[in-house]
């Protein structure tokens, strides 16, 4: 049986392939899920960078998406994305001069953590006679972001009630220390802090007489358990489309579930158990692990090949150990799993969509480096 190595092969290498049909099951699969828990789904599209992704989320019953710079934002709106999140703070004039900017095109709503940032963007919006809905960051143990759930959090909620032109709509978080989790167990506790921590700053809340209509938590690996807590509203993953190396350790996605493959061609064969191939740090980045983890093997999991290790990148080049009868030559044509999807769709300038057999397409990755 033919598969994507021999589909593709007169695309050339290095190449990034995103399979579709995987891609749209992995859609349907989270929607499933948050249908089934009364869920709204808000994915987060940093992960895939595409309009033309975004829109399939949408039409697969997403509520809206979520964002993490301004330029996404723009890359979204101009697509026709009406309703966003950017969970990210907007400091400075520049950042809110272009956030009102885009506000006024659509239903824009953030994130803040602190009464400067909330005073400069009720000042903001009171000088352009609007409302701005905004969420507070809740710290649930990722220690980057965020309020501390308790006094800090009801007192930043009590200052923004009292702001005119900020709208107070829900609370929000993202347990990203789950990457530093080390087996599945502590996947799953993090998971349930997640939504458990959550559902009480909004009791919290509610005591105090602030009521809030949603209550948001994030990341692919933690949904899934964090959304079955009684009291979450909404989720926000975004690597679930893809999936990768890192959510394969994790236990969140198996192989088959992993839509995004890197196409690369041996390049040398030094010696027998060392091979050369044609992408390096350009194409899969350095990660190998998240937040203090190591859950990843080499930099990808190099698909039937399972005595091979990709274990060290520099730029252009990829070096791969591997045993003697691996049977890896020089102009062979390896597929591999990336350890993290979303940096390697931001290195590269176009994804290929496979639809199945020969049939692909070059896509623009609309959103690449926006980061401002």
């Amino acid at each position: 049986m033919r598969d994507l190595l021999s589909f593709s092969e007169n695309i050339s290498t290095p190449a990034v392939i995103f399979n579709y049909n995987q891609g749209i099951k992995n859609i349907i699969t989270m929607q499933n899920f948050a249908d089934k828990y009364g869920l709204l789904l808000r994915p987060h599209i940093k992960a895939h960078k595409m309009p033309i992704i975004a829109l399939e989320q949408l039409k697969n019953g997403a509520q809206g998406i979520t964002a993490s710079k301004l330029g996404e934002v723009e890359v979204m709106l101009d697509a026709g994305i009406k309703d966003i999140i950017l969970a990210y703070p907007v400091v400075g004039k520049l950042k809110i001069k272009k956030f009102i900017s885009l506000a006024k095109r659509a239903k824009l709503s953030t994130i803040v953590d602190n009464t400067y940032v909330a005073d400069k963007l009720n000042e903001a919006a009171l000088d352009n006679d609007m409302v701005v809905e905004v969420y507070i960051k809740i710290d649930t143990g990722l220690n980057r972001l965020g309020v501390t759930p308790g006094a800090d959090l009801l007192q930043l909620a009590k200052y923004i009630k009292g702001l005119k032109a900020l709208k107070l709509k829900g609370i929000l978080t993202h347990a990203g220390h789950v990457y530093g989790a080390t087996n599945r167990a502590k996947v799953e506790g993090i998971a349930l802090s997640e939504g458990t921590q959550m559902v009480a700053c909004k009791d919290m809340l509610h005591k105090a007489n602030i009521d809030v209509e949603i209550v948001s938590i994030g990341s692919t690996p933690t949904v899934k358990l964090g959304g079955t807590v009684k009291g979450v509203t909404e989720i926000r993953p975004g690597n679930y489309v893809l999936n990768d190396a890192i959510q394969v350790g994790l236990g969140a996605a198996t192989i088959d579930e992993c839509s995004l493959r890197v196409i690369t061609t041996v390049i040398s064969k030094p010696t027998k158990n060392r091979v050369v191939i044609d992408a390096g740090s350009k194409v899969f980045a350095l990660d190998k692990g998240a937040h203090g983890n190591n859950i990843v093997n080499g930099f990808g999991i190099i698909l039937n090949h399972p005595k091979a290790t990709l274990t060290r990148l520099s730029e252009e080049h990829g070096v791969i150990e591997c045993s003697e009868d691996s049977n890896i030559n020089i102009g062979d044509r390896l597929e591999i799993i990336p350890n993290h999807a979303c940096t390697v769709i931001n290195l590269t300038e176009e994804v290929y969509f496979w639809y199945g057999q020969d049939k692909f397409k070059p896509v623009k990755v609309t959103a690449r480096g926006k980061v401002q």
